[in-house]
């Protein structure tokens, strides 16, 4: 958020900047989806719902997770909220004690430590690496749970790397997990509408069921359905723990927007087939972006799964000089540099407990990508040291 709103200071001043730092679709709503709010307006569904959601929308979100995961949640089972954070948030605040720790594997969501934080947990942050595809192991998420430890995060596909896990990873943590009954799971499937290759998003209550009485699995519409404005967040898990979180809008934020609910249903029952070409022009962007930035010797870029970022490496341009007298010690000052100077913005990957790496967003035209590119690889050449 502080790399865009630098990028729209830059603009108003003028400059011609591009912003490939948010994590928002640049597809407009589909058209039956609009419908939708522009109907519930028109019949006046514009009142107070349900603190924690409309049955009508449970059930949809129900079909859904039946659907795609052959997960089988009850109305009282089910949750809504005004975004995923949201629903973040409530979980965590109606479950941590001070003490309770949360594990997060980097690179993460920038939010997730931080709601732990204000929730008053303490995040316990294991770092994957590169190699291993930034995807947490079981050997590592085995010595990172203590007493303390109350829950783990899981994001698949990821934000920022776009990297999933397979099903064969998600049983590997469940195995763990198994020896740690009192481990509770939030896994935050968000982008898991936005998969290539053939690739298609497990999460670990469906794969493996022992889990589902102990996982909160959260979705939402703002990625899949382009509806970042809308602003509803949705998850299914334990029923005792729904019904605490509902405690905790009753006296925070009160029922999601009612319009936005209605929307929402026709959303997740209706037509899906746009997704699959919005899916293949994300493939292309994505490729032309790796391509892109693998042409200069200083970048890494590997080729994600999912979501619409790429995670590249940029420390073989650390230690290096900016024609501006910029010395880059670390991939703050190369995407700072890199809003400055080449007007380009994206986000540096220390955000994400990451550092030497940089997140870019292909949630973006063509034109503006190539743009983009040609900026980052001048950069780059014109660097010294």
């Amino acid at each position: 958020m502080a790399m865009t709103q630098a990028a729209r200071d830059l603009k108003r001043a003028g400059r011609d900047v591009i912003s490939l730092s948010a994590g928002e679709p640049d597809f407009e709503t589909p058209e039956h989806i609009r419908a939708a709010g522009i109907s519930a307006i028109n019949a006046g569904y514009t009142r107070y719902t349900p603190v924690d959601g409309l049955p009508a929308l449970k059930s949809a979100i129900s079909r859904r997770f039946m659907a795609d995961h052959g997960l089988a949640y009850k109305e009282n089972e089910i949750t809504i909220a005004p975004g995923g954070k949201a629903i973040i948030y409530n979980a965590f605040r109606a479950t941590l004690n001070p003490g309770d720790e949360v594990i997060i594997p980097t690179p993460y969501w920038v939010s997730y430590p931080d709601i732990v934080r204000l929730c008053g947990g303490t995040p316990v942050i294991p770092q994957t690496n590169a190699d291993a595809r930034f995807l947490l192991s079981a050997e590592k998420l085995d010595a990172a749970i203590t007493p303390a430890t109350k829950w783990l995060v899981l994001n698949s596909p990821c934000n920022p790397t776009g990297e999933m896990y397979t099903e064969e990873n998600l049983r590997a943590l469940a195995t763990v997990l198994q020896q740690h009954p009192n481990v509770m799971v939030l896994t935050d499937d968000i982008y898991e509408k936005i998969t290539f290759d053939g690739r298609i998003s497990k999460t670990i209550a469906g794969v493996a069921g022992e889990m589902k009485e102990r996982t909160l699995t959260m979705n939402g519409v703002s990625k899949a359905y382009a509806m970042t404005g809308w602003r509803i967040g949705y998850a299914g898990g334990p029923a005792p723990l729904v019904k605490a979180m509902a405690k905790i809008m009753m006296q925070s934020t009160s029922n999601p927007c009612t319009i936005s609910q209605y929307a929402t249903i026709a959303a997740l029952d209706g037509d899906h087939s746009f997704l699959t070409g919005w899916n293949k022009i994300y493939s292309k962007r994505r490729d032309f972006v790796v391509q892109s930035l693998n042409a200069s010797p200083l970048l890494h870029c590997a080729t994600p799964s999912g979501a619409f970022y790429v995670f590249f490496d940029c420390r073989g341009a650390l230690g290096k000089t900016s024609l501006s007298g910029t010395y880059l010690a670390s991939d703050i000052e190369f995407a700072t540099s890199l809003l400055n100077e080449a007007l380009v913005a994206i986000v540096p990957g220390s955000a994400f407990g990451a550092p030497g790496f940089c997140r870019l967003s292909y949630a973006a035209s063509d034109e503006l990508l190539s743009q983009a590119c040609e900026r980052i690889l001048a950069f780059c050449d014109s660097l010294s040291g």
